[in-house]
């Protein structure tokens, strides 16, 4: 039975406004869903250029770094062996004082060369393989070098 404004023509006017409601708000749920999506990704992809250049960054820092310690190590090699040059030529080259300034000349050169010669990685290696070979010692020369800074700091 249909009341005064309830008309079958009615109801199914209210029927189709409600569908098309109903159908609006899914449209725009999925929307707004889509959107949200977009941004999530669009932060992903940011997120991820961000890292990209940070880590390209800190690399190229890292080489930087690297190469200064290798001029750093190259420029006291260098001194060593312009040590080992100036001690040559201002020790007589006689007698006990002439024979201990020509070893430690030679010390000083070979040093020189070897830090000119190798970098940082090549040293670690030797170092670490040195100490494999003698423990002992290698802990007795930690001791000491720490003993030493100990004092000279609490000066």
């Amino acid at each position: 039975m249909a009341g005064p404004g309830n008309t079958p023509d009615s109801t199914g006017k209210s029927q189709g406004a409600a569908s098309s409601a109903t159908q609006g708000v899914k449209q725009t749920a999925s929307n707004l869903t889509h959107q949200a999506g977009q941004a999530a990704s669009n932060l992903g992809q940011k997120a991820q250029e961000t890292a990209s250049n940070l880590g390209q960054r800190a690399q190229e820092m890292a080489s930087t770094a690297a190469e200064r310690a290798g001029d750093a190590l190259g420029s006291v090699g260098q001194g060593m062996s312009n040590l080992a040059g100036s001690i040559r030529q201002n020790v007589p080259r006689e007698g006990m004082l002439g024979s201990a300034a020509g070893s430690v000349a030679e010390g000083l050169e070979a040093g020189g060369r070897y830090l000119r010669e190798h970098d940082l990685g090549d040293i670690g290696d030797d170092l670490g393989r040195l100490v494999r070979q003698h423990p002992l010692p290698a802990m007795l020369t930690v001791f000491g070098i720490g003993f030493l800074l100990g004092s000279a700091l609490r000066r």
